[in-house]
């Protein structure tokens, strides 16, 4: 066996190869060299293939950045110089005493209101909205254009977008911001959490991000809600009441919406008001509330669910008209103190308030029906339900005392009044051919 190895290898110790046995040496040359230029071949054929790899998939660098930055494009949906006179003129104010009030949702129920009520009384007004479709943006697209009419251009975009806003800050110098934009709906959260943090954590940030940056600082008032009063069973909630209990996500999100705002408050001195809606309703409603399917179920023949608290008792709602809620808007606005900073940074304290705004009679939700039963000469075909455990609450009342000494709020709207408004609006809109495009 070691003989046979020694014939056909290359010996690795000088003398030991045989002299009597010179033909397997040059045996030995010849299969060395044949390997070698094996070898040789294969790696210039691997070699070949490598550069050609690298010829035919090489990217060059890309070059160093500008000192300018490039301008964003988003499908031609902002930017440019007609955009920016959109923007300026939608923004100008008509009163000397006016506000520049830059409306996040406005494309929403409550922000559609506020906008229209701003511009009426000479605020210049510029409307944000993402239109998404949580529910039909139909309806949305038929508030835009109300908001068209009346001289308030709707930016389509998103609060998440950061150029956005700050392109926005760019070219107007807004007095206030009326933040509106949310993801809304208490039940919605079981089925997309994600959607509540991206819009109402997230979105916030970033809106408080680009108003703390700005210079001047706008004031901001934004919608909170009756939801963070949550387990809370003391009547009626007041703002000094505990909210650490929330019965949802949605709770919880507007709930940390209103503890990030102090943070920013009190660290870039930033003028925040905070209003906790109770249960708005009206025309343009949102199609996700009670009073509005059972109005398109009764008279679709539907059956509609009514839900019973735990123990049998009935649950009421502190239902309150939108006109007084965007009285209460107003009233916000109009005595929201300027920020204090400039810049990013806080030169003094500045304001931080939080405020009810509600109607203070709660209704219970079986009478609702009745009176949505006598308007539209309808009977419900009803069937009653516990309430289930899906961050819904058994009551909300609102204790509004604060907000009637510092905003002068007054509601005047009793449920039947308001229902009849809405009913009014909804028979003439969806039977006009308003929303043939839609859902409904």
């Amino acid at each position: 066996m070691v003989q046979q190895v020694s014939e056909t290898t290359t010996p690795s110790t000088p003398g030991k190869l045989k002299p009597d046995k010179p033909h397997h040496h040059i045996h030995n040359r010849f299969r060395i060299h044949s390997s070698n230029s094996r070898l040789t071949l294969f790696s210039s054929l691997f070699l070949a293939f490598i550069l050609l790899l690298f010829f035919f998939t090489f990217t060059p660098p890309p070059p160093p950045p500008s000192t300018t930055a490039p301008r964003r494009v988003l499908g031609d949906s902002w930017g440019g110089s007609h955009w920016e006179r959109l923007v300026s003129k939608s923004a100008r104010r008509s009163s000397t005493s006016g506000h520049t009030v830059l409306v996040t949702g406005a494309a929403g129920f409550v922000g559609t209101h506020v906008s229209l009520a701003l511009k009426r009384r000479g605020d210049g007004v510029l409307g944000l909205d993402n239109f998404n479709r949580y529910y039909d943006p139909n309806l949305k697209r038929a508030r835009r254009k109300l908001l068209e009419r009346a001289g308030v251009f709707v930016v389509e975009g998103d609060i998440n977008d950061g150029p956005l806003l700050k392109k926005l800050f760019d070219v107007v110098p807004f007095t206030h911001v009326m933040h509106l934009a949310a993801q809304a709906g208490v039940r919605y959260a079981m089925q997309n959490p994600n959607s509540y943090v991206h819009s109402n954590i997230a979105g916030f940030v970033n809106l408080l991000e680009a108003c703390k940056s700005a210079n001047p600082q706008p004031a901001i008032v934004w919608a909170s809600s009756s939801s963070v009063y949550g387990l809370n069973s003391k009547v009626p909630f007041s703002e000094k009441d505990r909210t650490d209990q929330p019965a949802s996500l949605y709770a919880a999100t507007k709930k940390a919406g209103e503890e990030i705002a102090h943070s920013y408050n009190h660290i870039y001195g930033l003028s925040i008001t905070a209003l906790r809606f109770f249960t708005v309703y009206g025309p343009y409603g949102r199609p996700d509330m009670a009073y509005f399917f059972f109005t398109k179920d009764i008279l679709k023949g539907k059956q509609i669910t009514v839900f019973e608290s735990p123990d049998g008792g009935s649950v009421a709602r502190d239902f309150t008209y939108i006109d007084d809620i965007v009285k209460g808007c107003l009233g916000a606005l109009d005595t929201a103190k300027k920020s204090t900073g400039s810049g990013g940074k806080k030169k003094s304290n500045a304001q931080f308030r939080v405020f009810n705004l509600g109607n203070t009679s709660p209704v219970p939700v079986s009478e609702l029906v009745a009176i949505l039963e006598k308007l539209l000469k309808v009977k419900a075909k009803k069937k009653i339900l516990p309430m289930p455990r899906n961050g819904d609450v058994k009551f909300t009342h609102a204790n509004i005392s604060l907000a009637y000494r510092d905003l002068g709020y007054r509601p005047t709207i009793d449920l039947e009044t308001g229902l009849k408004k809405f009913v009014k609006w909804y028979l003439e809109f969806y039977s006009s051919g308003s929303n043939k495009k839609g859902s409904w």
